[in-house]
């Protein structure tokens, strides 16, 4: 029990187990206030806990599969009750098991290559590990190092993701582990465990291994030890990721995820799945990794493969979409590209400008940007792409994206014709015997217009192109800035609360506010939600192919879903 009062409080269950002559691990297991008892540092209970023979029972529930026609309280209660009770963090329990080399065999045996792996095992096995890993850090990573074959073995099973996250903080990964024993840590820098991590793109066609190993590798760029973090950024590292994701056996997944880790590496703040507190804290603790200059140079050497995929002429994909369809759909592999494109522009490397300038890659997600009108991940990216290429003030990137991308002439054509065309001859296609519907972009177009107005007052070469084009300051009169009026929330006479706009911010959420969100991310988590049945669509099913088919159109279910808020962005 928690509290007790002499006189008013019933005996603990608990302890009228251990009043028996002969009781066994079981029993108490089968109680349902033995957590609480734990908790409350029951001595009778924990000194039964404490022997190695009830340590090593409660490690078999843990990390030996039973038989599927086993008692339900053996395949579900009593591991998870095993688990609590490690998690507890009583401090004799934890020291009879780091102290006996037998037990922490036991444990680790979980990991072998010849034992099952649970899911649902694997989870509580992370737990103890985890809580070992904080609460006995010392003779944890002794053992680790005395076992190397563990790192080999983490390794391979990196797709479950809860022994990704034990091998995340092996490796220094975690604030709380780097900060406070970094010493017990400098012996995995001698090792290739980044080398074994990234090489499981190549060696592996699981979109989870993938992603998880993706998910180690960015979070080893926020916050690791000094020399994995070198070794991470070296030009050798980045050449062996492109390496992967650029063979053609491969699936599209492993360029997917090769990028987030390039992205991370140009722009550590970014962040895949991690909340912004979690970053606030790694940033006083960890060491950020920032790309340098051979870096970058070793990330442009593939920028020529990688715009060969941008490519759409050659995909004979189809997708219907609620609006029409798509031929070929963008898919995630091409949003990332174009994302990766963004991130790049924004590093301020004047060879990586040229670089893309060179090879026409700004123009060619300007191109995608009106080809795909209802994608607002990809509207998204590409605004980021023109408005980093206009403040960065250098007069042959500004030069580039008005005359050489034509950007001012694409917005007035996309404004004159503000609908869907029939007889285009780009990938997005209305239904017959429809009417075309409005073109979902036109809120970042009205957005980038808007940006090239504010940016006349510093940059003399974008006022002379905006004033030399008549048809653009006939435009700007007489269709944007009545658009502006109307969509100005001060002027409107709803109600609405325009005192939420007026309010400071606080200062330590600045960062979070201005931050730029990893779309790609948002646009996967809702594709999940469609897979898994989170919303009703009952074309799913039927779009579903091919593995790589899947892997394509998961996230071009979304796109469905962007035409709907186009206009709103």
């Amino acid at each position: 029990m928690f509290w007790r009062m002499t006189g008013l409080s019933a005996a603990s269950p608990v302890d009228t187990i251990l009043d028996k002559e002969n009781f066994t691990l079981e029993e108490l297991l089968d109680e349902d206030e033995i957590i609480q008892e734990c908790k409350a540092l029951n001595t009778r209970l924990i000194n039964f806990l404490r022997d190695k023979s009830q340590v090593e029972q409660l490690l078999r529930y843990i990390v030996e599969n039973v038989p599927e026609d086993s008692e339900k309280k053996r395949s579900f209660k009593f591991p998870f009750i095993a688990c609590e009770i490690f998690t507890c963090e009583i401090d004799i329990i934890l020291r009879t098991l780091v102290e006996d080399v037998e037990l922490m065999d036991l444990l680790f045996s979980f990991v072998k290559p010849d034992h099952p792996h649970s899911t649902l095992l694997a989870g509580y096995f992370s737990k103890v590990v985890i809580c070992l890993m904080l609460r006995k850090t010392a003779p944890l990573m002794n053992y680790v190092q005395e076992h190397p074959d563990i790192v080999v073995q983490l390794v391979d099973l990196i797709g479950i993701t809860s022994i990704m996250e034990v091998l995340m903080r092996l490796i220094g990964a975690d604030e709380t582990i780097y900060s406070n024993f970094a010493d017990t840590l400098q012996w995995l820098e001698s090792t290739d465990v980044l080398e074994m991590i990234v090489d499981k793109f190549s060696s592996s066609d699981s979109p989870e291994v993938h992603a998880n190993a993706a998910e180690i590798l960015s979070a080893v760029t926020r916050c690791a030890p000094p020399a994995l973090a070198a070794k991470i950024c070296s030009p050798s590292f980045v050449g062996r990721l492109f390496r992967h994701a650029l063979e053609e056996s491969r699936s599209k997944s492993v360029l997917v995820h090769s990028l987030s880790v390039c992205i991370s590496l140009l722009d550590p703040k970014r962040l895949a799945s991690a909340s912004y507190q979690a970053f606030k804290s790694n940033l006083s603790h960890g060491t950020l990794v920032t790309a340098s200059p051979e870096t970058v140079d070793g990330m442009l050497e593939s920028l020529g493969a990688l715009l060969k995929l941008l490519d759409i002429t050659s995909s004979e994909n189809v997708l219907p979409t609620t609006y029409g369809c798509l031929r070929p759909p963008l898919g995630k592999h091409r949003l990332k590209i174009v994302e990766f494109i963004s991130v790049l522009l924004t590093i301020g490397s004047e060879i990586a400008e040229k670089e893309l300038i060179s090879q026409s890659a700004i123009k060619h997600c300007i191109d995608l940007f009106f080809q795909y009108p209802y994608n607002n991940f990809l509207h998204h990216h590409v605004e980021n792409i023109i408005v980093s290429c206009l403040e960065v003030k250098r007069n042959q990137l500004i030069d580039h994206v008005l005359n050489d991308c034509g950007l001012v002439g694409k917005v007035l054509a996309a404004e004159k014709k503000s609908s869907l065309s029939v007889d285009s001859n780009g990938p997005t296609l209305p239904s017959e015997g429809k009417e075309p519907p409005r073109i979902g972009n036109m809120g970042h177009i009205t957005r980038i217009a808007n940006k090239l107005i504010q940016l006349t007052n510093s940059s003399s070469m974008i006022q002379n192109h905006l004033q030399e084009n008549s048809e653009w300051s006939e435009w700007q009169t007489g269709v944007l800035v009545r658009r502006n009026e109307v969509e100005n929330v001060y002027h409107w006479a709803c109600g609405r609360p325009t005192s939420l706009h007026d309010r400071g911010r606080d200062s330590d959420d600045d960062d979070y506010r201005d931050r730029d969100y990893d779309v790609a991310a948002l646009a996967n988590n809702l594709s999940q939600a469609f897979r898994y049945g989170i919303y009703s669509n009952d074309d799913i099913e039927e779009a579903q192919g091919s593995h790589e088919r899947d892997d394509e159109m998961d996230f071009l279910q979304a796109e469905s879903c962007a035409s709907v808020s186009g206009c709103l962005l």
